[in-house]
């Protein structure tokens, strides 16, 4: 029984580490951590949570320890698996080691999409987001090679530079000059809908809602965290279009 507490704050950490960095909100995160280990029956913790870090404490029993959060990304699959699994330790259906090893499976899954898929669906939204604004149907194909090409250029980048705001900047870059060269070219007629539609792909929503809720429900680090990196990643997408259009 000596080390239960430990168990519990290794279920609690990885829980949390699991949800920060597949997009759950930061109040999300740590009212799964301290829900979880109240159902273990530790009534006192406490937890702070950034965008960046959790630091978790156990009162009394263990020392406090902090995980440190380096790669984030959205796979809102993986936190709807953590509330489950929560849910389950609540009504007592899962023992410490069984939720451990139901987490560790959720954090080494991969339930992400295949590229191509990935980049076809971002080709598709791109060419509704040209409707949606607006644009007229002939542009519908333009503004679907521009937002694959740069969606595909994100991702690519992404592997090179471990720098959202080059990665963003460039793919956005490609997009410019794709839908430039598309209008030019006589196939494509209104270049600023093809390039509206075509960045959307981009844009992070996800983030920018999670700092609003963040800020909301009084979590002001960490919502103004992801609100200066949503302004970053915006910054990045209207610069690379900028680019395109100063040059052309």
């Amino acid at each position: 029984m000596d080390n239960q507490p430990k168990k519990i704050m290794d279920v609690c950490l990885l829980a949390g580490k699991i949800m920060l960095q597949n997009g759950a909100e930061t109040y999300r995160v740590e009212d799964t951590m301290m829900r979880i280990a109240d159902a273990f029956g530790i009534r006192d913790s406490h937890s702070f949570v950034t965008p960046t870090g959790i630091i978790f404490s156990l009162d009394g029993t263990d020392p406090t320890r902090m995980v440190r959060i380096l790669e984030r990304s959205t796979d809102l699959h993986k936190v709807t698996q953590v509330n489950s699994i929560s849910r389950q330790i609540s009504r007592e259906e899962l023992t410490v080691d069984e939720a451990y090893d139901r987490l560790k499976r959720v954090e080494s899954g991969h339930d992400a999409y295949p590229v191509l898929i990935q980049i076809a669906a971002a080709s598709i939204a791109s060419g509704c987001f040209l409707i949606m604004f607006q644009g007229r149907w002939h542009d519908f194909i333009p503004a679907v090679v521009s937002g694959g090409f740069g969606f595909a250029s994100m991702l690519y980048f992404h592997r090179l530079i471990q720098v959202r705001f080059f990665s963003e900047f460039l793919a956005s870059f490609v997009i410019g000059l794709m839908s430039y060269l598309l209008v030019t070219s006589g196939i494509g007629h209104e270049l600023d809908k093809i390039i509206i539609g075509s960045v959307m792909p981009l844009v992070p929503g996800v983030l920018i809602t999670n700092a609003v809720r963040d800020l909301m429900a009084g979590h002001l680090v960490a919502g103004l965290s992801r609100g200066a990196e949503a302004f970053l990643t915006a910054t990045a997408i209207g610069t690379g279009i900028a680019v395109v259009i100063s040059i052309f």
